[in-house]
């Protein structure tokens, strides 16, 4: 009953054994096979890294002297596009086999003397099934966790939407007014020739940069006359708040400076830190130039949408005071290059 209990359990393995000669393989195909293994003999070391790179094996028996490719060549080729498969070499002699430092480089776990009994080669197997029985229910593990994880952030990135459109229904400034400042940030990073993470991380930094305002009161919220000094001083929390309620998921953790720091200026006038210059993350500081952006060209309720030779001339002004000077010629450049992009985008967000 042990036995053949074994003998089932061995089936779900696929070995594959290459040696350049017929009777060594026959005589592996039968031993392997009586003790309940599932085995593909191969006489061609070029065939049987093709056999690998197109079918799946969890262990390889390979010789090391063979033609036209000698055991370590044959693992050269397998390990460029299989990192995972089990290898065990044979040799003829102990003193034939390759050197310890290119077993380690190959990642070849163990050689075995050729002999007419297989029982230390039995052993070997045996071992190194387990090996490859704990390493898969490792990556089983890993997958639903990461599963599960998976599924906890995107509850969480729910939740935070949630958040956004509440705090975006509130008032017909703030509704698309992320949304834009997140297409405004990603036109911005393009011309400066960022990378597509940071890319993609400016859109999501100018979805989220003012979650915040979640906190702050509705009635300085939606106040249409100026704000006293008081009221100013809490809607200046909002950075704050946002960086807090985001800070709760990994997922949030790259766009975190950018809410945060959107209010920052050059000059170390802003909030909340008071940062000055290459201080401000630089995600920031181009954040920081699309919400003013959007925050000039946009009706409020105590003024109309500024005209955009107006909005021009403050970026310009402002250049090394409010603004990162680079970020700002180059927001400038696309106002008087591509300005076509800039109104498809307020079309899309009316």
């Amino acid at each position: 009953m042990r036995k053949h209990a074994v003998s089932n359990n061995n089936q779900q393995y696929k070995i594959i054994g290459v040696d350049d000669e017929y009777g060594i393989i026959d005589s592996l195909k039968v031993f392997l096979n009586k003790s309940g293994y599932y085995f593909v003999g191969v006489t061609d070391p070029v065939e049987a890294i093709e056999r690998v790179k197109n079918e799946h094996f969890d262990l390889m028996l390979l010789d090391f002297i063979m033609t036209p490719l000698h055991g370590d060549q044959v693992v050269e080729e397998i390990r460029k596009f299989n990192k995972d498969l089990y290898i065990l070499l044979l040799t003829g002699h102990k003193d034939l086999a390759p050197p310890l430092e290119t077993i380690r480089r190959l990642d070849i776990q163990g050689y075995c003397e050729k002999s007419d009994k297989f029982d230390q080669l039995l052993l070997l197997i045996e071992s190194g099934i387990k090996a490859i029985s704990q390493m898969k229910t490792i990556k089983d593990m890993n997958v639903e966790l990461a599963d599960t994880y998976k599924k906890l952030e995107d509850a969480y990135l729910g939740s935070i939407e949630a958040l956004r459109y509440t705090v975006e229904a509130k008032d017909s400034y703030t509704r698309g007014h992320s949304d834009r400042v997140s297409e405004y940030s990603v036109l911005i990073g393009k011309d400066l020739n960022i990378s597509d993470e940071d890319l993609n991380t400016l859109k999501l930094g100018g979805l989220f940069h003012d979650i915040g305002k979640i906190g702050v009161p509705d009635h300085i919220l939606l106040k249409d006359t100026r704000l006293t000094d008081d009221e100013y001083s809490e809607i200046k929390n909002h950075p704050a708040i946002g960086a807090h309620i985001l800070s709760g998921a990994t997922i949030f953790n790259d766009i975190v400076p950018i809410v945060k720091h959107h209010h920052e200026k050059f000059d170390g006038n802003g909030y909340p830190g008071k940062l000055k210059g290459e201080e401000i993350p630089y995600l920031a500081r181009i954040a920081s130039v699309a919400d003013a952006f959007d925050a000039m060209t946009s009706r409020r309720n105590y003024r109309d949408a500024l005209n955009v030779d107006f909005v021009k001339n403050e970026f310009k002004n402002n250049a090394g005071t409010q603004f990162d000077p680079e970020i700002t010629n180059a927001f400038l450049n696309i106002l008087e290059n591509n300005y076509e992009e800039i109104l498809e985008i307020q079309e899309k967000y009316k």
